[in-house]
């Protein structure tokens, strides 16, 4: 019987070791998915704040597709009527609404690239190519940022669905719901086109 006692307070003592080294690890992953959303947006925010030079500086020199600049500023406008905070991470609506919007921004941006490749004396101008050049970078901050926020919200779910998280989670954390990551749309999931 002694054994049996003895047996089960190094179990009971195991538990609470196991549940103490990962108590503050939903807190901590919570926070990481937040900063690594917080770079999503701030890449977001740079691509916003470089359009409007672009497209002005490209509407000077091709003024006659005049619908691909408005597409291109209407797309821009949408993305700054969604605001999406931390806590909606966690509502899969609100999320892919956000994503919708950016994703239509991306389209009007490609198309804007074809105008410049039907302008040759467009890509040779200085200023262009410094916009352009930024914004190629922007979309790569842009795609660095999603994959570091892709893997975030992987770990933190991982952590809210596996042991011990689950039960540490279900004790300490009962608020903490899986998070939201980024999907591709059909759209973009298609092989593009390329015709000479």
């Amino acid at each position: 019987m002694k054994a049996f006692f003895i047996g089960l307070a190094i179990i009971v003592i195991a538990f609470i070791v196991l549940i103490a080294k990962n108590i503050n690890n939903v807190p901590r992953l919570d926070e990481n998915v937040n900063a690594a959303w917080s770079q999503v947006q701030n890449q977001y925010k740079r691509r916003a704040d470089l359009i409007p030079n672009l497209v002005a500086t490209v509407k000077g020199y091709a003024g006659h597709e005049k619908s691909t600049f408005i597409e291109v500023t209407q797309a821009r406008s949408n993305v700054g009527k969604i605001s999406l905070t931390p806590e909606m991470l966690s509502n899969p609506q609100l999320f892919q609404k956000f994503q919708a919007a950016q994703n239509s921004l991306s389209s009007a941006l490609s198309r804007l690239m074809l105008v410049v490749e039907r302008y040759p004396e467009l890509k040779a101008n200085k200023n262009f190519l410094a916009l352009q050049s930024q914004l190629e970078g922007t979309e790569n901050r842009i795609s660095v940022a999603r994959k570091d926020y892709i893997e975030a919200v992987r770990l933190y779910n991982l952590e809210l669905r596996t042991f011990p998280g689950k039960i540490v989670a279900a004790i300490f954390y009962p608020e903490a719901q899986v998070k939201q990551t980024f999907t591709a749309s059909p759209q973009e999931q298609e092989t593009p086109k390329v015709q000479f």
